[in-house]
């Protein structure tokens, strides 16, 4: 059954197939955790057992409405061609199909109205249940959240609702106070191993990439793309090269030097983080000092991935991260670095 396929989050799966088991399926769920953990993976698995034809409680992955619950259209929008399992999420429609709205930042309220609320209303076409899966559910606008809002507390029978969000304390409360908290956690490194073996990834490369992916099998395999991963390197190296130079002229040109994709500026950021846990380690072996000033340089990183992540201003965060792990190399035990970047 698909839910076999969801590695590593086994109180998740226990929770939903218990749901399907007993016939108590609520109407509205919240899958809580990092990305690349299974978190849509079993959304799917969810919707595939609820439009099941062939009266499997699982869902038996044979027949044609479970095969079109997680075949996705070759075209955008790339979603389900089950007309009964329905995907929302940032970007992912053509802006001419909801009012030609970008949706640069975040999900709209034109894609809310014309993708869920259109067909809150109707029964569903060919099963006797509807799933709504929001991706990225903590970028709803306020607008669109709160048009949501209705439907997801009084929904029509037969509609289900499932929020994937690695960010749940963004949401708005009322959007949590109607949904159900499913809590999924990173991966273990063995089925990470397990993955990304399958993937084709050589052995002698998977201990690294478990320790950059952070429990995320999705980070994992993209890390493991050659293309990327010499990109990464380049970063790193460019870093690196950027905090022995002297003054902050090699800081502030390093922290323009080009448009940075959020994702993969927070992912290149993780591999250079890693460098300090190496260095770390390393001096803590011999009983050196320096283990310490490693240990600060780590946290300032992990302070710019925080920074990032809140959608701080990538030129501002590189050049301010740049500063302070150049101050944190005169480093005294006791002493924190002159310039450093706040925690949150």
């Amino acid at each position: 059954m698909a839910f076999e396929h969801v590695f590593g989050q086994p109180s998740a799966v226990a929770t939903l197939s218990r749901s399907l088991a007993r016939g108590r399926v609520h109407h509205a769920y919240r899958f809580e955790g990092p990305d690349g953990v299974g978190k849509e993976l079993l959304a799917l698995a969810f919707a595939q057992a609820l439009v099941c034809t062939a009266g499997v409680v699982l869902g038996c992955e044979r027949c044609d409405a479970c095969r079109r619950a997680t075949t996705k259209s070759t075209r955008p929008p790339e979603v389900p061609l089950h007309p009964d399992v329905i995907f929302v999420g940032r970007a992912l429609y053509p802006a001419e199909l909801i009012g030609g709205k970008k949706e640069a930042s975040e999900i709209s309220v034109e894609q809310i109205r014309r993708v869920v609320l259109s067909r809150a209303a109707y029964p569903p076409h060919e099963a006797r249940h509807q799933v709504v899966i929001i991706r990225g559910a903590e970028e709803l606008s306020s607008n669109a959240a709160n048009a949501l809002l209705k439907t997801l507390e009084e929904p029509r029978s037969g509609m289900h609702f499932v929020l994937l969000t690695s960010q749940p304390e963004v949401l708005l409360d009322t959007i949590k106070s109607r949904t159900l908290p499913v809590r999924f956690g990173p991966l273990p490194d063995d089925v990470l191993r397990t993955i990304l073996l399958a993937r084709g990834v050589p052995e002698e490369r998977v201990a690294e990439l478990s320790a950059l992916a952070g429990g995320r099998a999705s980070l994992a395999l993209e890390l493991a793309d050659p293309e990327r991963s010499a990109a990464r390197e380049a970063f790193v190296q460019g870093l690196l090269e950027a905090m022995r130079r002297p003054g902050l002229g090699a800081a502030v040109a390093f922290a323009e030097g080009g448009e940075r994709e959020r994702t993969w500026l927070v992912e290149s950021l993780g591999a250079f983080a890693q460098v300090f846990v190496e260095q770390a380690r390393e001096h803590a072996a011999r009983g050196s000092s320096r283990a310490l000033q490693a240990a600060v340089r780590h946290a300032l990183v992990i302070d710019a991935i925080d920074a990032i992540e809140r959608n701080g201003q990538a030129t501002l965060v590189m050049s301010g991260l740049v500063a302070s792990l150049k101050a944190a190399r005169q480093l005294r035990p006791g002493k924190p670095p002159s310039i450093p970047i706040a925690r949150r």
